[in-house]
This record gives C-alpha cells, structure tokens and sequence, in this order.
C-alpha cells in the first residue's frame, strides 16, 4: 500500500484503473474515494466504506449471473457454495494483489506494515469499492469486464478440482440457515493398529447421514460427502480430497 506522494492522480489514475478493469470510470473524485483508507479521511477527505458496501452487493449479483449462466445443471446449494469461495475476503484479496489495486490504495504509513488479516481486509475492501465506483460510473455493464477478467477462470478452477467435503458441508449448512453441522462418533472398532471409525453428522432440520474411515477425520468427511450427495448439493461422483 503506497503513501500519499507516490500514486497517481487524475487522468493517470484513470488509465490504470482502465488497464486493470477494462473502464474507463469519468469520475477522478469516485475513483480517489474507491482507494482511500479511513485512516486518511480526518484530512478532509472521504473514504471507501460507504462504496464497499454497494460493490459487496454488485458484485454477489454479477458472480451470481456469471454461477447461472455457467453451471445450468448446479443445485441452489452447489451455486451458494461456489459464490460464497467467489466473493470471500481471501478471493477479492487475491484479486487486489494479482490486478495491482493494492499498490493504488490510499493510507497512512502504519497500514503499509500491516500482514495477515487485516492487510486481507484492506485489499478487499478496496476491490469492492472499486466495484462500487465503476458501477455508479457505468452501470452493471461497467463492472462486467472486470469480473470476467479475475473471476472467470476462478470459477473454472473451482469447478475442475475437488472440494473438501466437511468444509463444503460447513459453508452449505451456515448459508442454508445459520447452522454449524455437529459430528458424533458412533463406534470404533478393530485392532489399534488398523481401526475403523464410524461418524455421524447432522445438521439442524435434517436427518443426519453417517461414514466410516479409517481415522475419525476419514469417517467425518465420509459422513460429510454422504450428506451434501443426499441433498443434491455434490453429484453422487464428487469425492474429497484426504
């Protein structure tokens, strides 16, 4: 995250975002507010969170759009697992380093030596507002090129690989209703050097399905993948990766 003497302003600024997002946004004031910090605001100047707040919502919708029109056969549930990876803080983080937002962000110089989760939020706050800005400038259309540019092959590379079953359940049962799924083990058996576990998951309002494997982690992703496979949230083929 750069200081204040060394990012570009005005039309310069405007022909960055273009090479990034593929618009051309008119409006040099939207585009400044879109990358400036809070940090910065008690010098007079707005900030981005009011516009991170549409560009969360602008950006669900079109990923959403892009989900439907993609995976035709995809399950509610299967489509709420893919967008809820597409939009998370990790994702639009990513997004921000890999189209050089982040080198474009306005702050004070404390926040330059920020790692970890906050350094995260940042960068995805400011990929949303920038989403926010190029909406209020150009509409939906706008906004388009720069979710096919970084969210696109995203989606293929979630649709080629293969998920890990119990945190797949997780994030399909808390957007389902809030619900966190609770595992119970039911039996061990066999000798200590080769056992079998038998797990149980259930899920509020469903029944619940149960796995065996050789671990207690093996039986719970069994019971997991069981679960999401009954209600039609993976095709019976998809496996979980150990």
């Amino acid at each position: 995250m750069n200081g204040r003497g060394k990012r570009p302003t005005g039309a310069v600024l405007a022909e960055r975002l273009f090479g990034i997002a593929g618009y051309r946004v008119r409006d040099a004031a939207l585009i400044e507010r879109a990358l400036t910090h809070s940090s910065v605001r008690g010098r007079g100047e707005g900030d981005y969170e009011r516009l991170e707040f549409l560009g969360d919502r602008v950006l669900g919708l079109l990923v959403a759009d892009c989900l439907l029109k993609r995976f035709p056969a995809a399950t509610e549930g299967e489509l709420a697992l893919r967008l809820n990876a597409l939009v998370s803080r990790e994702a639009c983080a990513e997004i921000a380093e890999e189209s050089g937002l982040t080198e474009l962000i306005r702050a004070d110089i404390g926040l330059k030596a920020l790692q970890g989760r906050k350094a995260r939020n940042v960068r995805a706050d400011v990929v949303e507002a920038m989403i926010a800005a190029i909406y209020l400038d150009g509409g939906l259309e706008g906004v388009r090129p720069f979710i096919e540019k970084y969210w696109t092959k995203r989606m293929n590379a979630r649709e080629e690989a293969p998920r890990e079953a119990k945190t797949a359940l997780q994030e399909w049962a808390v957007t389902r209703d809030g619900a966190v799924p609770a595992y119970t083990i039911e039996e061990r058996s066999g000798p200590d050097h080769d056992p079998l576990f038998t797990v149980s998951v259930s899920v509020p309002g469903l029944e619940p399905t149960s796995g065996q494997g050789g671990s207690r982690r093996k039986a719970e992703q069994a019971a997991a993948e069981a679960l999401l496979v009954r209600e039609g949230v993976w095709p019976a083929q998809v496996k979980e990766t150990a």
